[in-house]
This record gives structure tokens, sequence and C-alpha cells, in this order.
């Protein structure tokens, strides 16, 4: 019999296993991408949060550190995107696909497929799964409501065979995953593989701070919250003093952090105002969101940064996928990943020799 995990996810990314590293900001640096990809799973690396200088230097990093092939997340309206776009183009011998949300046309969609590298969107609902197909992307990652950061309110199990019944396109699974057990599920559901942001996380080579880690372990699922707060749009974070204090904010409190943290990123980036102004727009323009809403859309990876980068947990923000909330230990990239192939095959084999039992009474 052949590999059960072997999908054709895994033939068209050359990973060894059916499990991607999804790009969080601040946390999916070469560190992680390098000991993912190195492990057996396929690793993004997290550009949306970066200047493009920052991108080409961690690419270059990424590629001394594995001979894998990996993947590169960016935002279409982040300031430097075409910059960011033509670096991954001029790396395209090892990085084999690019994921983002809502943004890129069929036009850029159409400029990587022409040159070998594969489009693979998140997407939360089944409308935008089905628009992202009609562009011409290669697969879909589905993410449940479950999933971390902006979320929506389908939960994984719901939406996973929703999409896969409206569209063509391989689809991988996110949103809850972090075990073998998950990944057996997934493939039975069709998907052809899973994705996990929390759970590469909650690794050694994860280069988020150790106070902030032990943050996140000690979180259960009931320290877990969905709130609309930060940008108007919902989305899982662990409740902390600063999510207390947003979630009590009003109007002009929301508006006082989109200035604060507009001016962060400026300084962060040295990105103008004008065209920090004109990324929010894009996203105005594109989702039909409030500028306020944009703004804060547009800068908050500051404050995930003062959590999952400065180590302050008391004002900074974290994101996390529900799964969260049962994680209790971080393994090395290549104990995690051995661990979950091992449960899938049990789970698998289990499930296979079942099926004869029950052929053979029948």
């Amino acid at each position: 019999m052949g590999e059960p995990l072997h999908s054709i996810m895994v033939e068209r990314l050359g990973c060894r296993w059916p499990i991607i590293q999804t790009a969080m900001g601040w946390i999916a640096e070469p560190s992680l991408v390098i000991a993912s990809s190195n492990a057996g799973a396929f690793g993004f690396l997290g550009a949306a949060v970066m200047t493009p200088e920052e991108a080409r230097t961690k690419l270059l990093e990424v590629r001394r550190g594995t001979d894998r092939p990996f993947g590169v997340n960016f935002h279409s309206f982040q300031p430097g995107a075409d910059q960011i776009v033509d670096l991954i183009l001029e790396n395209r011998e090892q990085v084999r696909a690019v994921s983002f949300g809502r943004g890129p046309n069929a036009k850029m969609i159409a400029r990587f497929k022409n040159a070998g590298i594969l489009c693979i969107p998140t997407v939360g609902a089944v409308k935008h799964a089905q628009k992202m197909a009609e562009l011409g992307v290669d697969m879909v990652s589905v993410q449940g409501g479950e999933g971390g950061g902006h979320t929506g309110s389908v939960a994984t199990t719901i939406l996973l065979p929703q999409v896969l019944d409206a569209v063509k396109v391989p689809v991988i699974a996110s949103g809850g995953f972090a075990d073998g057990r998950g990944l057996a599920a997934a493939l039975a559901f069709g998907a052809v593989g899973i994705a996990m942001g929390t759970r590469f996380l909650l690794t050694r080579e994860s280069p988020v701070p150790d106070v902030t880690k032990k943050a996140y372990l000690a979180a259960g699922t009931d320290n877990i919250i969905v709130s609309s707060r930060l940008d108007g749009v919902p989305q899982r974070m662990i409740r902390s003093k600063l999510m207390d204090r947003i979630e009590k904010s009003g109007t002009v409190a929301m508006w006082l952090r989109a200035i604060e943290a507009s001016v962060a990123m400026k300084k962060q980036t040295g990105a103008s105002w004008i065209s920090l102004i004109q990324s929010a727009r894009g996203m105005t323009g594109h989702g039909a969101m409030p500028l306020k809403q944009a703004m804060m859309a547009a800068t908050m990876p500051m404050l995930i940064q003062r959590a999952v980068v400065d180590g302050d947990v008391e004002n900074g923000v974290m994101a996390t996928g529900l799964v969260g909330g049962r994680i209790n230990e971080i393994p090395s990239c290549q104990e995690l990943v051995d661990r979950i192939v091992a449960e899938a095959h049990g789970r698998l084999g289990a499930l296979a020799g079942l099926g004869g039992e029950t052929a053979s009474a029948a």
C-alpha cells in the first residue's frame, strides 16, 4: 500500500508531509521556517510585516538554512508590496508558494503562476474560496472560526465540507489543528493537508520570547476571546489586561490606538505618511472598511509585536487559535511533526482495520 499521507499538496509543494506552518507576523521568521521545513512540513515566511530590505535579508537567511522549498506570505496593500513580489519572483528556485488574504488580482496571480509559484490564499468563507478559484489560484487554505487572529463564525467542521463542495481546487484545512488526529480527520473530510499557526508558535524554534510562550501555555479555552474592538473585525485573542481595556474603550480610544499604531509603524518601516494612508485606503476600497478600521488593520502588527517580539504581554495582544487552550508543552518542530505523522498513521491504520472488521462481520 502507498503512503496514506502522500497528497497532491505534498507533490506540488515538495514537502514530505501534508502540514503547513502558517505565516504569522513577527513569528514566522527564518528560524521557524527553516526548522518546520527541515522537519518535513512546509514553512511560510511572514513577509507581510517586513520592509523589502528585511524580506530580502530573511529570504536569504532561509535559503542558507534549508534546501527545502518554502513559501512567502505578503499583503498586497503593505508598503513596498511590489518590491516584495519582485523578491519572491527572484527566489523562485526555492520559493514554491505564496499565501495571502484578499488582495492580489488575476494579473498578479498569473504572474506568480507563470513563474512556477503556487498561489494559496487563506479564506474564511465559501464565497471567498469561490472568488479565489475564479481568479486562478492553485489551492485554498480554509480557516474555520477556531482559527487565530481575524476569524469568521463558521466552525471548521462546517466550513471545510462547504468549500470542498464549492470549488474544484485542492483544499487545505486550518483552524483548530494541532495533532495527528486532526490531520487524519482533515484528510477524511477530503482536504489535502492541514495548516497550523498556534501549534508552530509554541515550538522551541519559534522566535517568540519565553515570557510570551508562558502566557500562551497558561491560557485555557476560557481565556481565549473573540473581539471586534481592535479594528472592527472579529479577532481571536488571548484575554489580557490590554484586551480588557480595549473591550471597554469607545470610538475616541479606537482612533487614538489607530494613530499610535500608525506612528509606530511609520517609525518601524520608514514608510511615508502618504504610503501608510494609501495602504489603509487600499484596504478600504477593497474590503469596504471605514478608514479608521482600515488604519487599525494596517497597523495591528505593531500591537502584536509588543507581545511576540518585545515580550510585553501586558501592553501587547496575542493572537491565538482556540486550539491554544489545550496546548501544554513546547516541542521542537521535528518532534512535533514526527509526532503528528505517527498519530495520523495510527488513526488511519485503526480506521482501516475497523473497516476490515466491519467487512468481515458482514
